[in-house]
């Protein structure tokens, strides 16, 4: 993935409610069709970072499993970063989309 794309992908998810790290990284596998794949190793570093730089909270629940788990939330702040974040990658994918069919008519 590219440089970002993790926390862009973590704060879209919990746009949606809050949700546990495991449930992030289940839903953004199942809305992509399998393509995206966080490991554990980048989710909850970039969630712990998240949660200092003041976009998530965080508080401890029940899962549908009924085990203990760490539920994540966007806060106002995560939520402001989603609306910039989001508005910059529709940017880039919009040039990049420019270039790729600029090289098709070549």
């Amino acid at each position: 993935m590219l440089r970002g794309t993790v926390e862009l992908l973590i704060l879209n998810a919990l746009s949606r409610g809050r949700r546990h790290g495991f449930g992030i990284a289940r839903w953004l596998e199942a809305i992509s069709d399998d393509e995206l794949q966080l490991e554990e190793g980048s989710l909850y570093p970039a969630l712990h970072r998240m949660e200092r730089r003041g976009w998530l909270e965080a508080e401890w629940g029940i899962s549908e499993k009924k085990r203990q788990v760490k539920l994540y939330r966007l806060t106002a702040r995560g939520r402001a970063r989603l609306r910039s974040e989001t508005a910059g990658w529709t940017a880039f994918a919009a040039a990049v989309g420019k270039v790729l069919r600029a090289a098709e008519a070549v």
